[in-house]
């Protein structure tokens, strides 16, 4: 095990049994992954994993050294609660390593019924002070917490000594910029919740249509940004539209870019992070093969206190949103 391994786990996506595979055999850890419901936030078509093929996964996974996590992290539905109990079952019938849990009656549930699997915090609760984090962590268990991604390297390395569990924060991917676990945007224009259905734009509402003024993108008839010609047209997400305020055009929430802490996994590392999260389950697998591959370089390089190779972090460049990339909160002074 290389000393990268020992310090800084590296937690990598999985949508389908082909992308698990992949995530592995590039040097993942951990794999994260959802069942096909909508137990989990990404719940989408034609991604995630039958009972069965999770169980196979994780035999695939603990065969070659890695663990699999499996997230069960949107909120049950008021009135029919029980898929998301029988997830937590199935999860450790089928000998998950972790559950990553968001909703307070599940955890509780989990803690109760099955006292040896382990439980971790999804970003979904959005704890992100000692007091919440203790909190879950005395009540229920909760062995990590995956924190929000709204807290900058010093504000991480000042939580560490006050809590008492591993920390896990976000590395590369879509960024959030809405208070996690608190979204209505989606829901507001699609009908559709990213915290209870596990979906947020779904492609079954998004249009891209050729005006006179542009590339226009729209979400369920509601247009979200107008692309100029030298522009990359962005995927339709309501919180990184384009608004205008009087006489200007500009990013409210967040700029349509893709999170990137490759060249500040040290500053993370001496924070006292426990583990690297890479998002994107909706992603192929020749994505996150090279995503993996990348950051294991990064990570292991971290370790021998050597800086991130550069053309690992090239690579990692041309495959962000847009080709642009950002540290987010990590190093981000709020207006």
């Amino acid at each position: 095990m290389t000393d990268a391994r020992r310090t800084l786990e590296l937690v990598c996506p999985a949508g389908t049994p082909a992308g698990l595979k992949a995530a592995v055999e590039a040097g993942a850890d951990v794999v994260y992954i959802g069942f096909r419901d909508e137990t989990n936030a990404r719940n989408f078509p034609g991604l995630n994993f039958s009972r069965d093929e999770a169980r196979e996964a994780i035999a695939f996974a603990h065969g070659r050294g890695a663990e699999v996590y499996i997230a069960i992290n949107t909120y049950p539905r008021a009135g029919d609660d029980r898929p998301w109990p029988a997830a937590v079952d199935d999860a450790a019938r089928i000998r998950a390593d972790a559950v990553i849990l968001a909703d307070i009656g599940l955890l509780d549930y989990a803690a109760r019924t099955h006292p040896d699997l382990r439980r971790h915090l999804s970003v979904q609760a959005s704890a992100s002070h000692a007091q919440s984090i203790n909190f879950y962590a005395r009540n229920f268990g909760v062995r990590r917490v995956v924190l929000p991604r709204v807290l900058t390297v010093p504000e991480i390395a000042a939580l560490m000594p006050a809590i008492d569990v591993e920390t896990e924060v976000f590395a590369f991917g879509g960024m959030c910029p809405m208070a996690e676990g608190r979204c209505s945007l989606s829901s507001y224009v699609t009908g559709q919740s990213p915290n209870m259905n596990g979906v947020c734009s779904p492609a079954a509402f998004v249009r891209y249509e050729e005006r006179r003024e542009g590339l226009v993108s729209l979400l369920n008839g509601s247009v979200i940004n107008v692309f100029e010609k030298h522009e990359a047209a962005g995927y339709p997400t309501l919180c990184k539209g384009r608004f205008r305020v009087g006489d200007s055009a500009g990013y409210l929430f967040e700029e349509p870019t893709s999170l990137s802490v490759a060249e500040i996994v040290k500053d993370l590392m001496t924070a006292g992070v426990t583990a690297l999260k890479i998002e994107g389950r909706q992603r192929g697998k020749a994505y996150i093969a090279e995503v993996v591959s990348a950051f294991r370089k990064v990570v292991d390089a971290a370790a021998r206190d050597l800086p991130p190779p550069a053309g690992e972090v090239a690579k990692l460049r041309r495959l962000t949103e847009g080709q642009t990339e950002t540290t987010g909160a990590y190093k981000k002074n709020w207006r």
